[in-house]
């Protein structure tokens, strides 16, 4: 059962990490990944949003995920230096 604190602790920390450059790794099922990179640009209570930009010709798209898909590692964050 996931608690309130462990939802707030994944929250704070992409919170901490806004405006940073992350690699985001996504498991889509059935031993499918995506992994794309972009910059967490918003955070909101239960979602934060990452601005990807795949080429120089593509538009940049932004997408949505939630905090509980970190805990239940759906999506995983890796920070670029």
């Amino acid at each position: 059962m996931m608690k309130q604190k462990d939802v707030n602790c994944v929250r704070n920390a992409v919170i901490n990490q806004m405006g940073k450059k992350v690699k985001v790794r996504i498991n889509r099922g059935r031993h499918k990944v995506d992994v794309t990179e972009g910059i967490i640009s918003e955070t909101y209570p239960s979602i934060f949003l990452i601005k990807i930009q795949e080429t120089k010709d593509m538009p940049v798209r932004t997408v949505s995920y939630s905090y509980t898909d970190i805990l239940t590692k759906d999506v995983e964050l890796i920070l670029c230096s």
